[in-house]
């Protein structure tokens, strides 16, 4: 059997920005995994397939490791095409048998389930997965779906810490195969704490697995005076530094993190080595936040948090705790102080007002003196993007480019009404 995993159309998509705007969905982490990673271990196929949008085909293709947008998956093998956005715990459809199409209330395909021998009755795989699932819709039984899935980037940041701790027993490691040296604390069951190879945990740190698991990935440091709450996970390469790292976190590969963090997700490649506060956050990669940059979690009348998605509509998170949504490039400067259920556009740049900032930044916005500018353009904040990566040995690609290219077409509606509103701030006597 043959796994297809089929991006969402742009208006669900919109749900997970900024942190969709350069990604799929699967590859959204939610606890110690993506959601790709799960539907995999859900499903156990032979094989894997992608289909994303096609401003960021090119650059997905580099890291993918599967073929993407590649018409011929779709023939030689049973399929079973997922929606990404399903939960993959709850996803108890057989991966076999006869064909059949799984719709949500408004129609729209969960999951399809097509046989080897009903391929026949589609039209050629060149004609696309839109085609073929269109097809599927007409030819073979639909049924109605009851399952859960995710709908926006915070939901995935929520239940991250109750992930980790399933992630970890799914898992089945535990124990010291890195190294750990003394004096070290380790409170809670040890069966609790894994500790990958290549991993160094420096004297004088502190490993609290009392209310849950910690998983400490191949290749990570961490430092003298770090305290780890679990449940938590520490991606490979990571780097803690004196870190206040409460429960439920989740960081990707090659991270710096310091100060005191909370419940919150860090996607990879991020630098917060600083002090300052992070908590129920999800930051993309390639962020950099600078020293005492800190975002609020909770308001102060403790009621329900709302996120501003496109600078015109503000949704209810139903949570009474979510921080911010910081996408990926952003960079902050010292001292800058995120508003309750910030939005924060990937390729922004943040200079510090001293005072809680907007609760959306578009994408590619340049804040000065609390003032959406275009600044020096997306052409410097490309030449940055090229630095920041090569420090990680990672290139910037063209096909990387024309992906930003696209992104910064695409965003241009809220960004542009920020600038003209904040010129017309600039011009007030």
């Amino acid at each position: 059997m043959q796994l297809v995993l089929v991006d969402s159309p742009e208006e669900i998509r919109r749900g997970f920005h900024p942190l969709s705007l350069s990604r799929p969905i699967w590859e959204l982490r939610c606890g110690i995994t993506s959601l790709k990673e799960k539907l995999i271990a859900r499903t156990r196929p032979a094989g894997v397939a992608c289909f994303v949008a096609p401003y960021m085909a090119d650059a997905y293709r580099a890291r993918a490791g599967c073929p993407v947008n590649d018409a011929s998956a779709l023939s030689g093998d049973d399929l079973l095409i997922i929606d990404p956005r399903v939960k993959a715990d709850a996803f108890d459809v057989p991966t076999t048998g006869p064909s059949e199409v799984g719709l949500d209330g408004e129609g729209r395909v969960l999951y399809a389930r097509i046989a080897r021998y009903d391929l026949g009755r589609l039209p050629p795989a060149g004609g696309g997965i839109d085609a073929l699932l269109s097809a599927a819709k007409v030819k073979f039984p639909c049924v109605a779906a009851r399952l859960p899935a995710w709908r926006y980037a915070w939901d995935l940041m929520l239940a991250s810490p109750d992930q980790v701790a399933a992630d970890f027993a799914a898992a089945g490691r535990f124990g010291i195969e890195g190294a750990v040296e003394q004096p070290c604390a380790v409170r809670g069951s040890r069966n609790d704490v894994y500790v990958a190879p290549g991993a160094v945990v420096h004297p004088m740190v502190v490993i609290d697995a009392g209310q849950g698991p910690v998983y400490v990935d191949e290749g990570a440091e961490i430092l003298p005076f770090t305290r780890i709450e679990g449940p938590c996970y520490i991606g490979p390469k990571s780097v803690l530094l004196g870190a206040k790292c409460r429960a439920g976190n989740s960081f990707g590969p090659h991270c710096r993190v310091g100060g005191e963090v909370e419940a919150s997700v860090i996607q990879g490649y991020t630098n917060k080595y600083h002090d300052g506060f992070l908590g129920h956050a999800y930051v993309g990669e390639w962020v950099n936040l600078g020293a005492l940059t800190t975002n609020s979690d909770l308001k102060n009348d403790y009621s329900a948090v709302s996120v501003n998605m496109d600078g015109r509509r503000s949704i209810d998170t139903g949570s009474a705790k979510v921080g911010c949504l910081v996408g990926d490039h952003v960079k902050t400067s010292i001292g800058t102080l995120f508003n309750t259920g910030a939005y924060v556009g990937a390729m922004a740049v943040i200079m510090a007002t001293g005072k809680p900032l907007p609760k959306f930044i578009p994408s590619f916005a340049w804040l000065i003196e609390g003032v959406v500018t275009k600044g020096f353009g997306k052409g410097k904040l490309y030449e940055t993007a090229r630095t920041v990566m090569a420090r990680r040995g990672r290139e910037w690609t063209a096909a990387e480019q024309a992906m930003w290219d696209a992104v910064y077409a695409f965003t241009a509606g809220p960004r542009d009404e920020a600038v003209r509103r904040g010129r017309r701030i600039m011009a007030k006597p």
